[in-house]
């Protein structure tokens, strides 16, 4: 469900009620560059494009929001930290979690678990190179029963975190590129029952690290039977690993984005794949380069 964005002070122009507290609230939020979705003057959603100002303090006050659906909070979400991290399980109708910079270890990603609405949650640049964290924590998430949707991309993870994540049954999407991960993640994400939508790219560039997804890697994700949509990118893909995806008797999308491959071979696949929508676009220079970068 969308909802509209105003200002607390349109909205009491417009002659909507508000929730007392929420309106104290919403203008603090929204001093701070904070942006307000409410709902029959309750709010129900806050977003932040910038929230390097965000401290204990803020995520107090938006932990008391007691109708809040959605949250947020991207620009280096520093202050979303084990100390802070608890306040979210005050949020008992949160929903959708959308974080980037967040500085959280092991334990401080399990307090997220207690936050037993979500559905889906996405995170960006969590814990990057931060000393100790493996995206182990994750582990604790399975016991989330409504959780349908990650993201994890860039990361300093490696398949620890994803050996972590494919405890979490519920998922039925699933996002991922730049990470630490191998392609024995891919092994990982296969004993995912449910999962129906898979989005996934190349490991981190320039980390003298192996590259996570290649032909080799396409064995392992055409095992995956319950797939109806397919994103893969940021690699060189021959004809002969890509027909393999045929094994996916649900498929009905297969997006290949970034990637150097023939474009007689996407002709021939969508041959192979004769019910699919097959989506490529030819690299462009600059493309080409930013791949060549992801690839060495």
């Amino acid at each position: 469900m969308k909802f509209k964005l105003f200002t607390f002070s349109i909205l009491v122009a417009m002659g909507i009620p508000a929730h007392a507290d929420d309106l104290a609230i919403a203008a603090k939020l929204e001093a701070l560059g904070g942006k307000i979705g409410q709902k029959n003057g309750v709010v129900t959603e806050v977003s932040f494009r910038n929230s390097k100002e965000l401290g204990a303090d803020e995520f107090q006050i938006i932990s008391e929001l007691s109708g809040l659906r959605k949250l947020t909070v991207y620009g280096h979400a520093a202050g979303l930290n084990d100390e802070t991290v608890g306040l979210l399980s005050k949020l008992k109708s949160l929903e959708s979690l959308s974080v980037d910079g967040a500085q959280l270890s092991d334990a401080g990603l399990e307090k997220i678990a207690d936050v037993k609405s979500l559905q889906s949650v996405s995170f960006f640049h969590l814990s990057f190179r931060k000393e100790g964290f493996t995206g182990s924590g994750f582990s604790t998430w399975k016991t989330l029963p409504t959780l349908k949707k990650l993201t994890v991309a860039g990361m300093s993870m490696g398949d620890d975190g994803f050996a972590a994540i494919s405890e979490i049954k519920t998922l039925t999407d699933f996002r991922t590129w730049h990470t630490y991960r191998t392609d024995a993640s891919h092994a990982m994400l296969a004993k995912l029952p449910n999962l129906t939508s898979l989005k996934l790219g190349q490991r981190l560039p320039g980390s003298e690290r192996p590259q996570c997804l290649t032909d080799a890697s396409l064995k392992t994700i055409a095992t995956m039977t319950a797939l109806t949509s397919l994103e893969i990118g940021e690699s060189r893909f021959s004809f002969n690993a890509l027909k393999q995806l045929k094994a996916l008797p649900e498929l009905k999308k297969l997006k290949i984005v970034l990637t150097k491959i023939e474009l007689g071979d996407i002709e021939s696949l969508k041959t192979e794949l004769p019910n699919v929508e097959v989506i490529f676009e030819p690299l462009t220079d600059e493309q080409r380069k930013r791949l060549e970068g992801y690839l060495k």
